[in-house]
């Protein structure tokens, strides 16, 4: 299934950085939406397969998420990404180098994908949940044509009935990025999963 692709700018300090997703959705009914007052996601696994793009054909860099597990006492989730363009692109898993954008879970009340793109183009994203460990440990800098497979995790509880969206970055370009590319990227996933009690 073809998917189409929008950047949207947002001010992260005094540079520019590109928050890329996809505009289209594969995740179900949004009823159920997290209240204020919340209740902690319960135990569960959920093989997701999901497999997203961002960029033009032959210079796309490929985002999956092939499952998410909710623990008693935190969360991981298997993921991938594979640098499918011809540049490099250094790898920033610290929150302090990119406002809070580092990898791991971003929880919503919806999954629906333009109240995304909304929360995004009025800054009002929610904070990342940002992993805790990597294994095996991300390289810092992901070369042209290479891909790293792992586990993100981190402690803490999720939230139930929240939509759960898996977040890669931030990506750096080394060297002058293509402009359909940009010069720094994070991805939040188009696809969702709704944490159950």
């Amino acid at each position: 299934m073809s998917r189409t692709t929008i950047i949207v700018l947002v001010a992260l300090g005094a540079a520019l950085a590109g928050f890329a997703f996809s505009s289209t959705s594969n995740q179900g009914d949004d009823e159920g939406a997290a209240e204020a007052a919340s209740v902690a996601a319960g135990p569960q696994r959920a093989v997701l397969g999901w497999r997203e793009t961002y960029g033009p054909a032959g210079e796309q860099l490929v985002f999956s998420v092939e499952s998410l597990q909710v623990l008693p006492r935190g969360w991981q989730a298997h993921v991938s990404l594979e640098n499918g363009t011809s540049i490099s692109y250094e790898i920033v898993a610290d929150p302090s180098r990119v406002r809070d954008r580092s990898f791991g879970l971003m929880l919503f009340a919806t999954g629906d994908p333009d109240s995304l793109a909304k929360l995004n183009e009025g800054g009002a994203l929610p904070a990342v949940r940002p992993a805790e460990s990597y294994e095996p440990i991300l390289p810092r800098i992901l070369e042209p044509g290479d891909t790293w497979t792992g586990t993100i995790s981190a402690s803490g509880a999720l939230v139930a009935d929240s939509w759960a969206r898996v977040v890669f970055g931030a990506l750096i370009s080394v060297g002058e990025a293509p402009a359909e590319l940009g010069e720094q990227i994070v991805w939040i996933t188009d696809n969702a999963y709704k944490l159950h009690r």
